[in-house]
């Protein structure tokens, strides 16, 4: 049962109308998580914020997301791409030094400005994302420059934005991994993180229909904690 109601906040407090309705309750660090009068919708809640969990959870990989067949409107999403078009050089191409991060005083790594180039949704790309999709994940999009050769092609607009604890997710990633601080150029597989990170958000933003939906539902049949216990 506790899984279960866990599962279940993280589903309402990912829907953005629960966010927007209760500004003031989780500003004051006392939201309050309305919980559904049957079991039976409480499970539907608790399966949709078990895939929220999923996506968080970067230790685990999620089919069609990050491993297997990537869904398609997922797949166009922060592509490893060399600027003339060739294939990367993983000897070669891969060290971040678009100046996201730089050594402050003592040894605090602050966030630079990097090399964002933003831009429409080319023809290709609007292929695969439907209007709807595109409404979710933001108008225009983002090539996230690597160094002068390499980057990764079309992040959307929320989904660059996205934060999580106050700081923009893929930012502050790429903040701590500049070449000075770490020391080394990036591995390919950590160059696959960042694609990996962008389609998990992407995929967050997806559902938000269907958090919303859930919240409204939970809302219309919110259990009445006066009513005597049977």
């Amino acid at each position: 049962m506790a899984a279960l109601i866990w599962m279940h906040t993280l589903a309402i407090g990912y829907s953005p109308d629960y966010l927007e309705e209760n500004a003031d309750g989780i500003r004051e660090n006392f939201p309050r998580i309305p919980l559904p009068n049957s079991k039976d919708l409480l499970i539907s809640s608790a399966n949709l914020g078990r895939k929220v969990s999923l996506l968080l959870d970067t230790e685990t990989k999620v089919e069609c997301v990050t491993t297997g067949t990537i869904h398609p409107n997922l797949r166009c999403i922060a592509v490893t791409s060399r600027v003339d078009g060739g294939k990367l050089n993983p000897d070669k191409d891969l060290a971040l030094t678009a100046r996201w991060g730089f050594a402050g005083k003592e040894g605090v790594t602050m966030p630079g400005k990097g090399r964002i180039q933003e831009r429409a949704y080319n023809s290709q790309e609007l292929q695969v994302v439907s209007d709807l999709d595109q409404a979710l994940l933001g108008a225009t999009t983002r090539d996230i420059y690597l160094n002068e050769v390499a980057y990764w092609k079309n992040i959307p607009e929320r989904v660059w934005d996205y934060m999580i604890g106050g700081y923009q997710v893929i930012k502050k990633w790429l903040s701590y991994r500049e070449e000075p601080l770490l020391g080394r150029p990036l591995k390919r597989e950590e160059v696959q993180e960042v694609s990996h990170m962008a389609r998990r958000i992407a995929a967050i933003l997806i559902l938000e229909p269907e958090l919303n939906e859930n919240y409204e539902l939970v809302k219309q049949a919110t259990y009445n904690w006066s009513s005597p216990s049977s």
